[in-house]
């Protein structure tokens, strides 16, 4: 156990649990406790006026400091109240992993914090993101309903061959774009194939349909009128910059649409337009409206179609409730409808979820293929037939028998048993001695093998992934990076110390420190650093050493000249001291 449970986490599967990694909270450094302050002392003071309600009553509710990066453990004690769980995981995990958390109402957090010089903002998800972001608007009961329905839809979206491509494409670049010292020409390779990938990933599926959703909600959202909105989105809750930038007239505002779901984003640009939803009812509603488009609920031939051009692990439920799950290969149809379906590979067979006694992936290694819909020339399907019916078309056990259904499949053999299920209805027939023909070709041939035939007039639904999470060894998930620290030399470790030096002294455990004397090596030994520096400025203004302060003030206008991509943030930070001292 690499983290510490609770009874919510306990639930999870286990395939889930092997993203979750240990926080390790005295990684963090001096300059990271920096970093996280700076940040959520600004946005908590500019979203007190921009942001939804929920905001800040969920700071508190959900134990976010705005000194402290949040530990994890203290997180969990306090979403417990809320019905929420947190886990720490490395960066971007598989959307419908992601998403399958959230439908057992546990929050995802990339641990790692950005570095300083990406401040503002970083395309690699981060606990600045997480944990400032998506945390606190959970606290909304509405809202976290939302999260969690929309995790237990999203889950079950049905994803194309490229889909993965694209996401170890999208963490590569988040990875590299957030380490130290990546050259330009690695960046613009890496966002130049994720344009490659975007230009040629066909028809989009239901897992970057619902990933645009999730976008344009959870993460870049807007709620309340097009004339004065407010953020909920944790992508903005989170970027210093991009709250402000969203609230101008050059970002267009939209009603809030099933229309999002069509509408792509760019993960490494400022977005140029944002849906504003009138209340977090009405995510639901766009939500449910959008499911329904889903072959989780259309089922049909479309649906298995989709599982065939996945080419991952899904399911496809009948009629009757018997659930099929494997990789599916190939399907005959007539009519526009399934009248014979083919898996390769482990399949296993389920009803409820559950799978059924005698029929796991050891019983079905090498596939599972079978007829469905109805027979030729008879009105009454095979599941709706009572006792005398079956025994009228002579389907019972003990009968040589040929079924020939419409589409020109027939299947011949010995009946030897029925399964029946809860509600009485036969969902498999078992045969020996059995052939299964598609006019000439044979599909299937057994002699003594037994032979599972799926009773079902029509496939009702079509999912992502197994019907019982345990018929499969899902364990096995394999990242082609991971994230990376800086690099730890002499300099970086001595102005660590300075950082941590003046957190003491501000938190009161250091206070024989001289203030001083760390200006000076800082203003001598790193010119280019300003966020010690902007703190240093707070406790001379605190202290009333207006001679400091102005010392100070002096030196930053140097680092603004050397450095004037951060002007604008020593500007807001002094600013928001001043500003504070006179509230």
């Amino acid at each position: 156990m690499q983290y510490e449970s609770n009874a919510i986490l306990d639930k999870l599967p286990r395939h889930l649990k092997q993203f979750i990694k240990p926080q390790n909270y005295d990684d963090y450094t001096a300059i990271d406790q920096a970093v996280w302050r700076y940040v959520m002392r600004k946005n908590v003071d500019y979203l007190s006026k921009v942001a939804h309600k929920s905001y800040l009553d969920g700071l508190q509710k959900t134990g976010i400091s705005i000194d402290h990066i949040p530990n994890m453990y203290g997180m969990n004690r306090i979403l417990k109240e809320i019905g929420w769980a947190a886990v720490a995981v490395d960066g971007f995990i598989p959307p419908s992993a992601f998403m399958e958390f959230q439908a057992y109402n546990v929050l995802v957090i990339a641990s790692d914090i950005r570095q300083l010089e990406h401040i503002e903002y970083t395309p690699a998800p981060d606990i600045i993101h997480e944990g400032a972001g998506h945390a606190p608007i959970i606290a909304n009961p509405e809202y976290a309903e939302y999260l969690r329905r929309f995790g237990e839809i999203g889950c079950k979206a049905i994803s194309n061959a490229k889909d993965y491509e694209l996401y170890e494409a999208v963490r590569h670049l988040s990875i590299i774009k957030e380490a130290e010292g990546t050259p330009q020409e690695h960046i613009d390779t890496a966002e130049e194939h994720i344009a490659e990938l975007q230009r040629n990933m066909g028809e989009p599926s239901e897992i970057a349909l619902i990933r645009n959703l999730h976008w344009w909600t959870v993460e870049y959202g807007l709620i309340g009128t097009l004339e004065n909105p407010k953020i909920y989105g944790a992508g903005l809750l989170s970027s210093i910059g991009e709250s402000a930038w969203c609230m101008t007239d050059k970002v267009i505002k939209i009603p809030y649409s099933i229309e999002a779901a069509t509408t792509p984003f760019d993960i490494t640009q400022p977005q140029p337009q944002l849906f504003v939803t009138p209340d977090f009812a009405h995510l639901s509603k766009v939500l449910e409206e959008f499911a329904n488009t889903m072959a989780i609920r259309k089922g049909g031939l479309s649906g298995i179609q989709k599982l065939i051009d996945s080419k991952e692990l899904g399911t496809i439920e009948l009629s009757t409730g018997l659930q099929v799950s494997g990789n599916f290969h190939s399907v005959i149809a007539h009519e526009g409808k399934c009248v014979f379906f083919q898996s390769i590979g482990p399949t296993a067979l389920s009803y409820r979820e559950k799978e059924l006694v005698g029929h796991s992936i050891q019983h079905h290694a090498d596939g599972f293929g079978s007829p469905m819909g109805k027979l030729k020339g008879i009105n009454l399907a095979i599941e709706d037939m009572s006792p005398m019916d079956l025994k009228a078309y002579n389907i019972f056990e003990g009968q040589t028998i040929t079924l020939e259904f419409e589409g020109n499949v027939k299947i011949a053999g010995e009946i030897i048993t029925g399964t029946r299920n809860l509600k009485g209805e036969i969902i498999l027939i078992t045969f020996k001695n059995c052939i299964v023909h598609h006019g000439k070709k044979v599909l299937f041939k057994s002699d003594e093998r037994l032979y599972n035939m799926a009773v079902g007039e029509r496939i009702v639904s079509a999912f992502n992934g197994p019907a019982d999470l345990n018929s499969f060894d899902l364990v096995h998930h394999k990242i082609s990076s991971t994230t990376t620290k800086p690099k730890e030399n002499k300099e970086r470790q001595k102005l660590e110390r300075y950082y941590a030096q003046i957190r003491d002294f501000r938190e009161g455990t250091g206070t024989t420190i001289s203030r001083h004397k760390v200006f000076d090596v800082i203003k001598n030994d790193f010119p280019e650093d300003w966020l010690l520096s902007v703190e240093l400025y707070e406790l001379a203004k605190l202290n009333g050493d207006t001679d400091f302060a102005e010392e100070i003030v002096s030196h930053l206008e140097t680092v603004k000249q050397n450095k004037p991509k951060v002007g604008h943030l020593i500007d807001d930070d002094l600013g928001l001291v001043n500003k504070s001292l006179v509230s």
